[in-house]
């Protein structure tokens, strides 16, 4: 995958752009990154915020590394070594549907 197939995958399964990065937000606090991917010029970098505010890498690849799955995870980013990340996914993009359906987007 490169980074405009990273980004459409992103933003079609829930992430939003917040800071020019596909980025995952807390429920509790939609506007504040708490998962983001860093798309440099050859490699992305999956990335997840501590409690303290500091940015951690989990995972990260060169493009030609990271391939598409039936089941919608991009394979070789680590998705699968963050707790409950398919529930937080699930949960960003509920949010955008449901905004979408109340007009508050």
């Amino acid at each position: 995958m490169d980074k405009a197939e990273l980004t459409a995958w992103a933003l079609g399964n829930g992430w939003q752009m917040i800071a020019g990065m596909p980025s995952l937000t807390k429920p509790s606090a939609p506007k504040e990154a708490i998962v983001r991917m860093a798309l440099k010029a050859t490699v992305v970098n999956l990335e997840v915020k501590k409690p303290a505010g500091k940015w951690e890498k989990v995972a990260g690849q060169p493009y030609a590394a990271v391939l598409a799955d039936e089941e919608g995870l991009p394979l070789g980013l680590g998705f699968e070594n963050i707790p409950g990340f398919r529930m937080l996914m699930r949960d960003n993009k509920d949010r955008q549907v449901f905004a979408k359906m109340t007009g508050k987007a």
